[in-house]
C-alpha cells in the first residue's frame, strides 16, 4: 500500500474530491480489513506451537540417538557372537560331511567285498557230496558287520541332530538380530518439500535429512513480520479513511447513517465521533490521493495475510507430520530395545548350543572313528579271506602237480624194478642149469629162491588232492598275481 510502502506518493494532475459514498465505502472496507488481526494472532499461535514442537523434536531426536547408539553397539556384539556360532556350524557341517563321505566310501568298499564273497562259490570237489553249494559268504558272520553299521548310524544320527539344532538356533539368532535391525531401519527423518513461492531455494529439504523445523520456523518468523507490516498498513489506511471522513463536511453523520444496517462491530458511530484535526487544503489533497491509491490495495493486502497464514498452516502440518515420524521412529527404537532385551535373555541358550554341538560331535566322532576302524579291519579280513581262498586253489594245483610227479617217479621205479627182476631171474636160471647138478641141495638152501620183489602203494588214511580243473586254478593264479602286483604299486 502506498501509505506503508512508498515515501513519495504519486500526484494527480487534476484531482477531484471523491464522493462521500466512496469515502464511506473505503472506510467500511478498511475497518473490515482490520479483522486480519485474527489472522496475525493465528500466525503468532502457529509460531509458538512450532517452537514447542521444535523443543519436542530435539528431545525426541536426542533420546532416539542415544538409544540407537547403544542398540547398535549391542548389535555389533551379538553379530560377533553369531559369527562365532556360524563358524562352528560351517566347520561342523564340513567336518560332518567329510566324515560321512569317508564312512560311505568305507561302507561301500566293505559291501563290495561282501558281494565278492557272495559271488565266489566254493568248488564242489572241496566239500562233501552231501553238502549244498555254498559261497565264501556262508562261512562269515554277517551280524558283526550289521552291528558295526547300526552303531555308526546311531552315532551319525546323534551328530546330525546336534548339528541341526545348531543350525536352527543360529537361524533363530540371526532372525532376532534382523528384526532389531529392521526396526532401526525406520526413516530417521522424512523428506519435505517446503519450497516457499517467493524463494524456491530457501527451504528446499528434499535432498536433506536434517530436521526441517528450524528452517520452517525461520520462514514463519519472516511471514509473521510481513503480516505485522501489512496489518500496520491496514491500520494506517483505516486512520487515513477516518480522517478523510472527518475532514469532509457532513461525513460523520453520513457514515453513521449509511452503516446503520451493518452487523454489530462494523458500524462507524464510535469511530467517527470526535472533532477532526485541522489541516490545510494541500494536506487534504495529498491525503485523498493516497487514500485513492491505497483503497485499491486493501483486498490484496488482506489476501496476502491470509496466504501467509495458509502457508504457515501447511508448514505446521509438515512439522506435525515430521514429529509423528520422529515419534514413530522412537517407538520403533524403543521396540527394538525391548526386543534386544528378550534376545539377551536367550543369549545363553544361543551360545550354549554351539558348545553342546562341539561336545556331542567330539563324542560321536570318536565313536564313528572307532567303528570305521572296525569296518576297515573287517574289509581287510574279508579281502584276505578272498585272497586266501584263491591261494588255496593255487595250493591245490601245486599239490596236484606234486602228486603227478610222485606217480611218475613210482611208475619209473616200478619199470626199473621189473627189468632188474627179470634180469636176475634169467641169470639165476642160467646158473642153475650150469652148476645146479653138481651142487648138493643142502649146501645153500637159498640157491633155488626167486629174486627179491618190491611193490609201491599209497599210505592208508591219506586222501588224494581234490581234482580241481586246471582252468579254475589258472584263474586263481591270475587273481593272486594281480593282487600281488597291486600291493606293490
Amino acid at each position: 500500500m502506498v501509505s506503508s510502502t512508498s515515501s513519495t506518493p504519486p500526484r494527480l494532475s487534476s484531482p477531484a474530491p471523491p464522493p462521500l459514498e466512496t469515502l464511506v465505502s473505503h472506510l467500511v472496507a478498511s475497518k473490515r480489513s482490520l479483522s486480519s488481526v485474527e489472522q496475525v494472532w493465528r500466525g503468532h499461535e502457529i509460531i509458538e506451537t512450532t517452537r514447542l514442537h521444535l523443543e519436542d523434536s530435539v528431545i525426541t531426536t536426542a533420546r532416539s540417538s542415544f538409544l540407537r547408539s547403544g542398540i547398535t553397539t549391542q548389535l555389533n556384539t551379538l553379530k560377533h557372537i553369531h559369527a562365532h556360532n556360524k563358524s562352528v556350524e560351517v566347520e561342523g557341517t564340513q567336518e560332518y560331511g567329510s566324515v560321512m563321505r569317508t564312512l560311505d566310501e568305507a561302507e561301500h568298499r566293505l559291501k563290495d567285498t561282501m558281494e565278492r564273497l557272495r559271488s565266489t562259490m566254493i568248488e564242489s570237489r572241496l566239500r562233501p557230496e552231501s553238502d549244498q553249494s555254498k559261497s565264501l559268504l556262508d562261512f562269515v558272520d554277517e551280524r558283526s558287520v550289521e552291528k558295526v553299521l547300526v552303531t555308526i548310524q546311531e552315532s551319525a544320527n546323534v551328530a546330525q541332530s546336534a548339528l541341526q539344532n545348531l543350525v536352527d538356533t543360529n537361524a533363530g539368532f540371526i532372525e532376532d538380530i534382523g528384526r532389531v535391525e529392521e526396526l532401526l531401519r525406520s526413516p530417521k527423518h522424512p523428506q519435505h518439500d517446503l519450497v516457499d513461492n517467493r524463494d524456491e531455494g530457501l527451504l528446499d529439504h528434499r535432498a536433506s535429512l536434517v530436521s526441517p523445523i528450524p528452517d520452517i520456523l525461520q520462514d514463519m518468523y519472516g511471514r509473521s513480520r510481513d503480516m505485522a507490516d501489512n496489518l500496520e498498513s491496514l491500520v494506517k489506511h483505516f486512520d487515513l479513511c477516518l480522517m478523510a471522513i472527518k475532514q469532509t463536511e457532513g461525513g460523520g453523520e453520513a457514515a453513521i447513517r449509511m452503516t446503520a444496517d451493518l452487523p454489530d462491530g462494523e458500524g462507524l458511530k464510535d469511530d467517527v465521533a470526535g472533532a477532526p484535526e485541522p489541516i490545510n487544503e494541500q494536506e487534504r489533497q495529498e491525503m485523498l490521493e493516497i487514500l485513492a491509491t491505497d483503497a485499491d490495495q486493501v483486498e490484496e493486502v488482506v489476501m496476502e495475510i491470509r496466504d501467509h497464514v495458509t502457508a504457515m498452516e501447511a508448514q505446521l502440518e509438515t512439522v506435525v507430520t515430521y514429529l509423528g515420524q520422529l515419534d514413530h521412529e522412537f517407538s520403533n527404537i524403543s521396540d527394538s530395545f525391548a526386543l534386544l532385551g528378550s534376545i539377551g535373555s536367550r543369549l545363553h541358550a544361543y551360545v550354549a548350543q554351539s558348545q553342546i554341538f562341539v561336545m556331542r560331535w567330539d563324542e560321536e566322532k570318536a565313536k564313528i572313528n572307532d567303528r570305521m576302524e572296525e569296518l576297515s579291519n573287517l574289509e581287510d579280513f574279508y579281502g584276505g579271506y578272498i585272497g586266501a581262498y584263491d591261494n588255496l586253489l593255487v595250493e591245490i594245483g601245486r599239490r596236484q602237480f606234486m602228486e603227478q610227479e610222485m606217480e611218475k617217479v613210482v611208475q619209473d621205479a616200478m619199470r626199473k624194478l621189473d627189468t632188474l627182476y627179470e634180469e636176475d631171474s634169467a641169470r639165476r636160471e642160467s646158473f642153475k642149469h650150469g652148476y645146479g647138478d653138481f651142487l648138493p641141495m643142502d649146501i645153500w638152501p637159498g640157491l633155488i629162491n626167486p629174486p627179491l620183489q618190491y611193490e609201491t602203494r599209497q599210505v592208508d588214511g591219506v586222501a588224494r588232492v581234490p581234482d580241481i580243473s586246471k582252468s579254475v586254478i589258472q584263474r586263481a593264479i591270475r587273481r593272486v598275481e594281480g593282487s600281488r602286483r597291486q600291493s606293490l604299486t
